[in-house]
């Protein structure tokens, strides 16, 4: 059982700020920011690949809310939602989660780096073609 699991069924201790039947959210014990917060299903997914879609509707609906939360009451000046899947993409427990990290202009941006790069332009029809099967 992962530790988000574990979180949800009560068993490891969390920073809870906010809870409900299907969803549970808290602090995150190894913040990138002040007021880092996870979003977790209760019921295991291991990514936003495998996450049922009422589900997902209703983690994105507490998801939101609570980054209007933090915008509000922390006085941070932006915040990224973010959610890795898949190891390769960063993810490091497989369990579905959604990260919102508050952004402050005063702090150091190396905190949290998120940097696109161009790629060279693809064949875009072929692209089209290969999601079209």
């Amino acid at each position: 059982m992962d530790i988000f699991c574990q979180i949800a069924q009560g068993s490891i201790p969390s920073h809870k700020v906010y809870e409900d039947d299907q969803v549970i959210a808290f602090f995150d014990i190894a913040p990138t920011s002040y007021g880092h917060t996870l979003v977790v299903p209760k019921q295991h997914c291991d990514s936003f690949l495998d996450c049922p879609p009422e589900l997902l509707s209703h983690m994105m609906e507490v998801a939101q809310k609570l980054a209007n939360k933090l915008m509000d009451h922390l006085n941070c000046d932006g915040i990224n939602i973010l959610s890795n899947a898949k190891e390769a993409a960063g993810q490091s427990v497989p369990h579905f989660h959604i990260h919102l990290i508050p952004r402050y202009e005063d702090s150091p941006k190396d905190l949290v780096e998120i940097r696109f790069h161009e790629i060279e332009k693809p064949d875009f029809e072929q692209l089209i073609a290969n999601l079209s099967r």
